[in-house]
């Protein structure tokens, strides 16, 4: 299977209706949003990823934020069972689109939740937030699941954010980002970065020098362009307002 590719979603007609936690609720453009989801899927694009695009969700405010819908390792993809009961229908497009790509599949099993929001991967590593919307059992369900793939994996408590990655991601080399009002506890990864903006602790990682990230972190992006990298900006501003991030909005699927 390829390895550059990521599974995408458009923004449904319902998308102002997401739901929202930790922000307050402010108006939002369907039609902008759409098109701001489209110059997302461009930028991938324009750096060499091929997108799949999974079968429309119209009924599900949320759909959008496809990479909750499944934990992608190796050659097996998981399906997420995801916290909210309103997004659990989003997963079945998600689980055809990635069996028509050659994955594996496997299931987060009831009662337990997971989103795929709360996981981080990097270099064998995969941390899992706990907090509102993945309990303790789906971490332990998928540790037995990625094992056998010489993964190992690691709850990260929550308190602050709705997600592991609404706090923090990965650049290329491994360094995790973080915007500190977000973050409960850094120590858990040995080598961590402060970022001057929360959008800023969001990137998607095109490739081993390029990141893509939201263009309302300026400063951040100048901070990871002295660090040697090349920086991707998209305007993702609308899709913001429900505490979406460049990195809910695809998944990415690199083996």
């Amino acid at each position: 299977m390829s390895r550059r590719l990521a599974l995408v979603r458009r923004p449904g007609p319902r998308v102002a209706e997401g739901i929202v936690t930790h922000v307050e609720r402010s108006p939002v453009d369907a039609v902008l949003a759409l098109r701001q989801w489209e110059g997302y899927v461009d930028a991938l694009h324009a750096h060499g990823w091929t997108t799949i695009e999974v079968a429309p969700a119209d009924d599900c405010p949320d759909a959008v934020f496809v990479e909750d819908t499944a934990v992608a390792y190796g050659d097996l993809a998981v399906i997420a069972r995801p916290g909210a009961l309103s997004r659990r229908p989003e997963t079945s497009g998600a689980e055809a689109a990635l069996r028509e790509a050659g994955y594996r599949i496997a299931h987060i099993e009831a009662p337990d939740t997971l989103d795929g929001g709360d996981v981080l991967k990097h270099d064998g590593t995969v941390w899992v937030g706990l907090g509102g919307r993945t309990t303790p059992g789906a971490v332990e369900q998928l540790a037995g699941l990625l094992a056998p793939l010489g993964a190992r994996v690691v709850g990260v408590p929550l308190a602050k954010v709705l997600h592991l990655k609404s706090a923090v991601t990965a650049l290329p080399d491994g360094t995790v980002i973080g915007w500190p009002p977000v973050v409960d506890d850094p120590s858990v990864w040995p080598h961590y970065l402060e970022v001057p903006e929360e959008p800023g602790c969001h990137v998607v990682v095109l490739d081993a020098d390029t990141v893509l990230m939201s263009s309302a972190a300026p400063r951040t992006a100048e901070l990871f362009e002295r660090r040697g990298l090349r920086v991707v900006r998209v305007d993702i501003g609308e899709l913001e307002k429900l505490e979406g991030c460049v990195t809910c909005l695809s998944v990415r699927l690199r083996g």
